[in-house]
This record gives C-alpha cells, sequence and structure tokens, in this order.
C-alpha cells in the first residue's frame, strides 16, 4: 500500500511517518522544515503542485496532515488560514478522485460547533472529503499530547519538553478543561483503519476524562522533579466533547488518561536523542 503524507515534518506529521513507515510505502511532503531527506517538497496551497505530487506518486491513500493549528494566527491571517487548512484539502480531494485514492483528514474536535477560523476551515475540509469517490476518513483529534520527532514546533506538549530540557517556567492554566488525545494513538486507529479497510466514518479520537493544561504538565513533569506552576488565564473556549462511542463501535484503539500519561513519560525517557537541548 503506498501513502502520500502531507505535512510529513508537523508535529503531528512526523510521528505519523515514523510510527507507520516501516508497515507501509509511505511518501512525506513538508514546506518548509525538512526533517526527512526522504521528504518532498510541497506547497499545499498550489494546486498545480498538489496535481504534479499526486499524479506522479499515484498513491493509493491520501493523509492529509498539513494545516496551521494555530487557532490566533488563523484569526489574524483568515484568508491564509483557508488557502493552507481547507482549500489544500479540495485540491487533494480533486486529485484523489483523479487517481481513486483514499482520503483521510486529520481534523479537530474545532470543527464541533466551530466558533473562530480555524475550527470553520477544518469544519468546511470535513465537508470537501466526504465528496473523495474512492472513500474517506475523518479523524477527529482534541488537544494532542505525545513525543513527536518534531519537537521545534510551538505545541503544547513540546512546551512541556522544554521545562524538562531547558528548565524554562512551567506555568498552565487551569481554566479550559479538554479531553486530551495521544499523538500515538491517532496513528494506531489509521493503522487499524486501513488494516480493516474501513471507510467512510468520522472518528474522534480522545480519551474520556476531562483535563487542564495544568493537570497535563503537572503529572507528565512530576516524575522529572519538577513542579507544574497553575495559573487560572480565564479561558473562554468552549469545552468541547465526545462520548468517543465510534472507537468502540469500529472495535478501534482506546485509551483512558492515566494509560497516555505512563506511555508519553516512557517515551520521554526513551528518546531523548530528538529532544532539542
Amino acid at each position: 500500500m503506498k501513502i502520500l503524507l502531507t505535512g510529513a515534518s508537523s508535529y503531528v506529521g512526523s510521528r505519523l511517518f515514523f510510527d507507520l513507515f516501516t508497515k507501509y510505502q509511505i511518501i512525506g511532503t513538508y514546506n518548509e522544515n525538512k526533517l526527512s531527506n526522504s521528504f518532498i517538497k510541497l506547497d499545499i496551497t498550489n494546486p498545480q503542485e498538489v496535481k504534479k505530487i499526486v499524479t506522479k506518486i499515484n498513491p493509493s491513500v491520501i493523509i492529509h496532515a498539513a494545516a496551521n493549528a494555530n487557532a490566533r494566527w488563523c484569526e489574524a491571517n483568515p484568508e491564509k488560514a483557508v488557502a493552507i487548512n481547507q482549500n489544500s484539502t479540495e485540491y487533494l480531494v480533486k486529485n484523489a478522485n483523479l487517481i481513486g485514492a483514499k482520503v483521510i483528514l486529520i481534523s479537530s474536535f474545532a470543527a464541533i460547533d466551530p466558533t473562530n477560523v480555524y475550527g470553520k476551515t477544518k469544519l468546511a475540509s470535513e465537508e470537501i472529503v466526504r465528496e473523495a469517490k474512492n472513500g474517506y476518513i475523518i479523524l477527529r483529534p482534541s488537544l494532542i499530547i505525545g513525543f513527536s520527532p518534531n519537537t521545534i514546533n510551538d505545541r503544547p506538549f513540546n512546551r512541556i519538553l522544554t521545562n524538562i530540557y531547558k528548565k524554562t517556567e512551567p506555568v498552565y492554566d487551569t481554566s479550559w478543561k479538554f479531553q486530551p488525545t495521544y499523538l500515538r494513538h491517532i496513528s494506531e486507529v489509521i493503522e487499524t483503519v486501513l488494516n480493516q479497510n474501513i471507510t467512510n466514518e468520522l472518528i474522534p479520537i480522545a480519551v474520556k476524562e476531562l483535563k487542564s493544561r495544568y493537570d497535563i504538565a503537572k503529572d507528565i513533569l512530576k516524575p522529572f522533579g519538577i513542579e507544574a506552576i497553575s495559573e487560572d488565564k480565564r479561558d473562554t473556549s468552549p469545552v468541547t466533547t465526545d462520548n468517543l462511542d465510534t472507537l468502540q463501535k469500529l472495535s478501534l484503539p482506546q485509551y483512558s488518561y492515566n494509560i497516555i500519561i505512563e506511555n508519553i513519560i516512557n517515551e520521554i525517557h526513551q528518546r531523548r536523542k530528538y529532544i532539542l537541548k
């Protein structure tokens, strides 16, 4: 099975690539940060480039992980956000239909009753992906935590790594609650979906427990002798939840909060060589 993965140098995409490349023939694309010499440069906002790469590689599956997930940036740059997060999906689906490829979209809980530009672009992308003629899978993670080969991008988990390795001040918000998503869980769901040929499903990926950024930082940092500092930042982001019944209905991997924290702590210990020092 040949897979084309967009955004393979991103925080999410790089973990997907390195989790899947021993099991499938996978080709990754990047835009700026070339994390692997095997990756192919692709501007996903350029329809001609997208067509050229998709038709040349001719994958049977396209995993679309490339996006700008910074909600504040999307609010400040709405046209660019639409181009990166939404129009790129349209270009990929159009060309997937030309070659008969299945499309797997990495969406977001932000697409549930979206209140900002980022969420609206993700919801629009979900609607576009449903036009994939050879089938689609929409994966909806919440706030994602877990070790990635990309430790550069400013993502919540990478900030925790800087607390450990650069001794930055570990101040975290207690006000906003969410259902965390384990990064490896996304890879495992993709692998199961491919192996079982599951098609045309929207699959939320998270744990059932509601946690804050402070809860997560406290639980990860404690074994490293670091005490997280709580701060009420009065975050008014909506508390968006899902009952996660689809994971059980489709017999997909499931995790509890305590298990993902245990796994993440082990990942940090085992993969120190990837971490910026």
